[in-house]
């Protein structure tokens, strides 16, 4: 356990993302490996399935998701009260809610994905093996629900090493077990799904058995099972519109997925892999912006409202250097490690020129997705649930506008477009809500009352 509300802001606000965001970055290299093995040792038909799949899964899992980190807002904010009772029941009513939401989304997923990837004009010769990588990985999404579960808890009472521990041998086990079932058993797309869920299974075991061992204040005793009304409607005022917002982002990403598998398996093979070091060099800034919910969310329970904006404001300049110099770096090399992913044959050229497009549409305006990610986690912590789910919808007409729009006026450069527009429109309905935060957080920090019962700022 560590507490955010004491000591220097930038201190402990970097020091709670490292290992975050080695925990993200491992993450990502599994992403990056798995897109490897695939591509060379499958092909290309293969590569734009798993990119097919990875877009459909994050709209079904990302709700799912979006939830554990929504109520871990609130374990997080009763921790920096120091109401470590209301912790335990926090566990509770969040495993309760969770494996409800999983079990309901798992049959979603699993009875209709087939016919999504048909909505999403998905090419004839990938199909096949986008359903059969799909079924898989999302008929056994709870793997993945008891990981993010347990590391959004961790979190939330300021253990952030724990879960990267976990997460370094599930990415190890998965990059060994693929190529096990890949290059040796020739599973082909089925392995690398099975290789994803038994490495999901064991990091969620270790979370828990971590926590039971080690964790007193998440250690949830036998009176501890039961949850109040008012305690369950707390946790779906958090959880839900973070579920929802979630959702509605990838459902952008879905329309903008279908417009991009109109224009050929190169496009969507070379977005698919652009994409992989696109979310490499996002990384820190969305790492920073998760600190940040815990930090709001801790300081705010321990009515440290000047902490709050110390903090936020050090975060942004920390966060803007980092974007303008991956905005550099990608736009000038990126397109040479699109090339790692790709195996011989004719199409590599054109998928280089593609992902050359990719990185300057998409990279230069790093800046605003970097402010992005502060601004909205920060106003998650804060209890803010509503207007980050309004921003995303703002996204979410954005990315629809370069679907139906832009696609057709300038082609792939217009479906890559719809990603920064949405940034951009996200950023439209936050700032207004962070201004008036920042005005309440000040009032408060001057002893001025804003409710009688301080609950968020929203």
């Amino acid at each position: 356990m560590h507490s955010l509300t004491e000591g220097k802001p930038i201190k402990l606000i970097i020091f709670f993302t490292i290992p975050l965001l080695l925990g993200n970055l491992f993450q990502q290299l599994y992403t990056f490996t798995d897109t490897l093995i695939v591509g060379r040792a499958l092909g290309v038909n293969a590569l734009a399935a798993v990119s097919l799949g990875a877009t459909l899964n994050w709209l079904l899992v990302g709700f799912a998701q979006g939830f554990t980190a929504g109520t871990a807002i609130v374990t997080a904010k009763r921790f920096g009260a120091g109401d470590f009772r209301g912790v335990r029941q926090s566990m509770v009513t969040t495993i309760l809610c969770t494996a409800i939401l999983t079990v309901v989304v798992t049959f979603i997923a699993v009875v209709f994905n087939k016919q999504i990837l048909e909505l999403m004009q998905t090419p004839k010769n990938v199909m096949t093996q986008a359903n059969t990588f799909l079924t898989i990985l999302l008929g056994f999404m709870f793997t993945t629900m008891s990981y993010n579960l347990a590391a959004n808890a961790m979190r939330a009472i300021g253990n952030s090493r724990a879960p990267l521990i976990f997460l370094i041998v599930a990415v190890v086990l998965n990059i060994i077990l693929e190529i096990l079932f890949i290059v040796v058993f020739h599973w082909g797309i089925a392995g690398a799904a099975f290789a994803t869920v038994i490495a999901q299974l064991v990091s969620g075991i270790i979370s828990f058995v971590y926590i039971y061992k080690v964790l007193p204040v998440l250690q949830v005793r036998r009176g501890d099972w039961h949850s109040s009304w008012s305690d369950i409607q707390e946790h779906l005022r958090f959880g839900l519109p973070m579920a929802f917002q979630n959702s509605i982002i990838a459902i952008g990403s879905v329309i903008l997925q279908t417009a991009l598998n109109t224009l050929g398996t190169d496009s969507v093979a070379s977005s698919g892999a652009a994409s992989r070091i696109d979310q490499l060099a996002t990384l820190p800034m969305m790492s920073i912006g998760i600190t940040m919910a815990t930090f709001a969310a801790q300081n705010l329970g321990a009515r440290k409202y000047s902490r709050i904006l110390e903090g936020v404001k050090q975060a942004l300049i920390v966060g803007s250097i980092w974007a303008i110099l991956m905005s550099v770096l990608e736009i000038s090399f990126g397109h040479y490690l699109v090339q790692l992913f790709l195996g011989s044959g004719g199409e590599q050229t054109h998928i280089l020129n593609l992902s050359r497009i990719y990185f300057v549409v998409n990279g230069g305006p790093y800046i605003l997705l970097s402010t992005l990610f502060l601004i909205r986690y920060t106003l998650q912590g804060l209890g803010n649930a509503s207007v980050p789910t309004i921003a995303g919808i703002f996204e979410l007409s954005m990315r629809a506008f370069a679907a139906l729009i832009l696609v057709g006026i300038f082609g792939y450069a217009g479906a890559v477009a719809g990603t920064p527009l949405a940034w951009f429109g996200s950023l439209m309905a936050l700032m207004p809500a962070w201004i008036s935060a920042q005005k309440k957080l000040k009032k408060l920090k001057n002893g001025q009352r804003i409710n009688n019962k301080l609950e968020s700022i929203d």
